[in-house]
């Protein structure tokens, strides 16, 4: 610190938030779509017992205005509060049939709330993607809203004289990368295509259940202490290695579904899962196809989960890519599961009754 800078004590200002979570459940719902202009409020509800303000939801399901006509709108209202403006941010889910988060709206800032004003996402949802998933989405006509409320809760100040002990920060994650990048106190080899990489078998027993294997039981790898790694490429490898000793993957993006393959094979469960996660945002109806089959091939059910769900949706589409055809040819067990998705989004009471026969 330099002179100009220093002082001989400090101050802080705290700010605290306080998150809370309020669930609404209408049911009947198709009903109220069919019959019901009004808006549709919640009961009261407040962040505990003692906190005096006092908060609703409420519900358009033709739309808050003309150009969301189309969709359901969800808003938070503020009914009353002791200190005004209060400040939140707020985020919705509706909850599907076996109590899953869908459909995750979020505010992209802190809102600031008078009383009886309120605020939220006037296209929520299209009424028509939400009773296309009605057997999801509206298990028995209800359909389940979730909202999460952060606040403003208190402000209080600090003084304290200035510390001359500093605490540094924790440098592990660092620290252990250092040992893979610089081979440094190594006591085991992996060979990948020809190159040699030094690593810590310690290490790699506590990360990876297989590896554990190798240098637990009397096998190959634990006499030489050399094992040799198949069918895997080094970049990718060595993308899986910063992950064992960082927790880290700054390279997922691009390599993906090479690391999936890894992280399966070497029973790394988070990576496997950030893999997912990477492969979904990544979903286009070119790689549809493609990435269902991977899923399966990987047991990665999260992903599968959601490229079925995206080939529902651009079915047409999907069905004119080379992928669909290779699925067709090479995996046709995959159409029924398809088949199944597209059969369970149907919305049998909205169908119109047929008409009977004329004699």
């Amino acid at each position: 610190m330099t002179e100009d800078l220093a002082a001989e004590s400090w101050g802080s200002t705290h700010i605290t938030i306080k998150t809370f979570s309020y669930k609404w459940t209408i049911s009947n719902f198709h009903f109220s779509l069919e019959g019901l202009s009004e808006a549709i409020s919640s009961p009261v509800f407040s962040s505990e017992d003692n906190d005096q303000r006092k908060w609703c939801l409420k519900l358009y399901q033709n739309g808050f205005d003309e150009e969301s006509r189309d969709y359901l709108s969800v808003y938070l209202a503020l009914l009353s509060c002791p200190k005004i403006p209060t400040w939140a941010k707020f985020q919705f889910w509706i909850l599907d049939d076996k109590g899953e988060k869908r459909n995750n709206v979020e505010s992209q800032s802190v809102k600031s709330f008078l009383p009886y004003e309120h605020r939220g996402f006037k296209k929520f949802i299209p009424r028509e993607f939400l009773l296309s998933r009605a057997q999801w989405l509206l298990p028995d006509g209800r359909l389940t809203l979730f909202c999460k409320v952060s606040m403003g809760h208190d402000v209080f100040s600090l003084s304290r004289q200035l510390s001359t002990i500093k605490v540094p920060s924790c440098s592990l994650t660092d620290e252990l990368g250092e040992l893979w990048e610089n081979s440094l106190f190594t006591d085991c080899c992996l060979l990948v295509s020809g190159q040699e990489f030094w690593a810590h078998k310690a290490i790699l027993a506590i990360r990876s259940p297989v590896f554990r294997a190798m240098f637990q039981h009397d096998m190959e790898e634990r006499r030489k202490n050399r094992v040799e790694i198949k069918d895997l490429e080094p970049q990718v490898f060595k993308e899986m290695m910063g992950f064992i000793y960082t927790g880290k993957v700054p390279n997922l993006h691009t390599m993906a579904i090479g690391v999936l393959a890894a992280a399966d094979r070497y029973g790394l469960e988070r990576l496997k899962v950030l893999c997912e996660d990477a492969l979904c945002r990544d979903l286009s109806v070119e790689n549809a196809a493609h990435t269902l089959i991977l899923a399966d091939l990987h047991s990665a059910e999260q992903l599968k989960m959601q490229a079925l769900d995206f080939i529902t949706l651009h079915a047409s589409e999907v069905s004119e890519t080379s992928g669909w055809k290779v699925m067709v040819d090479f995996h046709p067990h995959f159409l029924a599961e398809v088949f199944h998705a597209l059969a369970s989004v149907q919305r049998p009471f909205l169908e119109p009754p047929l008409k009977r026969l004329k004699r």
